[in-house]
């Protein structure tokens, strides 16, 4: 590859509706089987074919209950609802590929870092080291009501409570277990060294751990660290601890400023900024020619609920859209959900007005991200573009499933990889060593500081 590389993952949910509010209605959308596991080995098996990088798996712990102040508009349409639990999947798929990396998301909110720890120990040791955790601080309310909260926890104290988070989880897989802990030895009848596994101690805060890791060391000791946070809160905790940050952003003007902003904050954290790869949201509408593809993109646009875009937008900007006419304008509203959200929609591009009928149909395919609709070639070109102005990489969402899975690595995949822009063959090694050439965290990463010993690499 002599250009610079692309990184490429696909962005899931287990659901029926992911972003595309009521695309599932759609005769080829096949999203209604999620519960079948074989929905996901086929999915896992296409991106592998095409030789993505990682499946992005999304996943929240409430209802959008925004719209209308009732669930229903969300349950009514298949928006992120019903939804199982992402974990599950994931050896599932691994057992059907052999290199791809799997991102999971899960809150620094509603779990306890010590349990956390064991279960993401355990999928890598499953996958032979080929998880990744995407770190969210969840932003529905009706999420922290059903786990016992009287309120959701306030923008700010989620992300110091996630910090904290991030302190025990490192203590417990970077530093509670020696390299060398584990030694099978079956004729003295040893496992391992009691000497080498240490209590973390830890008395903080918002957590109490004070014995040690429950599981041996994995493959990668801390998965693949994603972030998608773009709040300025949530920048800072990106530049700290990410390794790969996902972002959705309706314009080019808006992209720019976000990738601007998080090379500054990198920057500012005594990181390399371009050690920090940007990954953004992408919605490819494929056809043969312009013209089909446009018939296409109309087609599917029959297909968006109103009602459902909008229960989305909601739930993630935190203003109910129910009362407002459907040609009112955006404006600015602080709100302890997803704050980056409005500030995209109102402020941050200064020659885009929203009115409330065009978020919603912008939401309705492709949720908060780009949607390009073209041929391989052009989709290719527009890849390309975003590249040129500092995208690392993209997010892959369907519109239908797995049909715009299918189509991209049939036929947008192959341009990629005779532009050089995609690898035409897997490295071997785990999911960390693929993208960045090293099983474990690089020294100069905050994690360093709570290990035992020097990183072996």
């Amino acid at each position: 590859m002599t250009k610079k590389r692309i990184y490429l993952n696909a962005f899931d949910m287990n659901c029926a509706g992911h972003y595309s509010a009521g695309l599932w209605t759609h005769p080829d959308d096949q999203a209604s089987t999620y519960k079948d596991a074989e929905y996901w080995t086929h999915v896992a098996q296409v991106l592998e074919r095409g030789r993505f990088d990682a499946i992005f798996i999304a996943d929240v712990l409430g209802v959008y209950d925004v719209y209308e102040g009732s669930r229903d508009a969300a349950i009514r349409h298949g928006v992120q609802a019903p939804l199982n639990d992402p974990a599950f999947v994931v050896p599932i798929m691994a057992q059907a590929t052999k290199h791809l990396g799997f991102g999971l998301t899960a809150s620094t909110s509603h779990e306890h870092p010590y349990i956390f720890a064991r279960r993401m120990s355990t999928l890598d040791h499953l996958t032979k080291g080929r998880i990744g955790w995407n770190v969210v601080t969840s932003y529905l309310k009706s999420a922290s009501k059903n786990i016992g909260k009287e309120n959701q926890i306030g923008h700010s104290e989620r992300y110091a409570v996630a910090d904290e988070y991030m302190e025990v989880v490192y203590k417990l897989w970077e530093g509670s277990w020696e390299e060398d802990a584990v030694v099978v030895d079956k004729e003295k009848g040893i496992y391992a060294d009691p000497d080498k596994v240490h209590d973390i101690e830890h008395e903080g805060k918002y957590f109490k751990v004070p014995g040690a890791h429950l599981s041996e060391p994995s493959p990668q000791r801390t998965p693949v660290i994603f972030q998608a946070g773009a709040s300025n809160t949530g920048q800072k905790f990106a530049a700290k601890h990410a390794e790969l940050v996902f972002i959705s952003t309706p314009t080019p003007q808006t992209t720019k400023q976000t990738i601007q902003s998080l090379r500054q904050e990198a920057e500012a954290a005594g990181r390399n900024p371009e050690d920090v790869k940007i990954i953004a949201s992408f919605t490819p509408i494929i056809g043969e020619t312009q013209e089909a593809a446009d018939r296409k993109f109309e087609e599917y646009k029959k297909h968006i609920s109103y009602e459902g875009a909008l229960a989305l937008f909601g739930g993630w900007t935190g203003i109910d859209f129910s009362g407002y006419d459907p040609d009112d304008k955006l404006e600015y509203v602080k709100s302890e959900a997803i704050q980056s959200v409005v500030e995209n929609f109102t402020n941050a591009d200064p020659t885009k007005e929203w009115t409330v009928r065009e978020a919603a149909e912008f939401v309705g395919i492709g949720g908060l991200g780009h949607v390009e609709v073209g041929t391989p070639e052009s989709i290719a070109d527009a890849m390309e573009a975003l590249v040129a102005i500092g995208i690392d990489g993209f997010n892959i969402s369907y519109v239908i499933s797995p049909g715009t899975f299918e189509e991209f690595v049939d036929h947008v995949v192959p341009v990629l990889q005779e532009r050089g822009l995609v690898q035409k063959e897997y490295e071997e090694g785990t999911f960390r060593k693929k993208l960045f050439g090293n099983d474990r965290l690089p020294e100069h990463h905050t994690a360093n500081q709570y290990r035992k010993q020097p990183v072996l690499v």
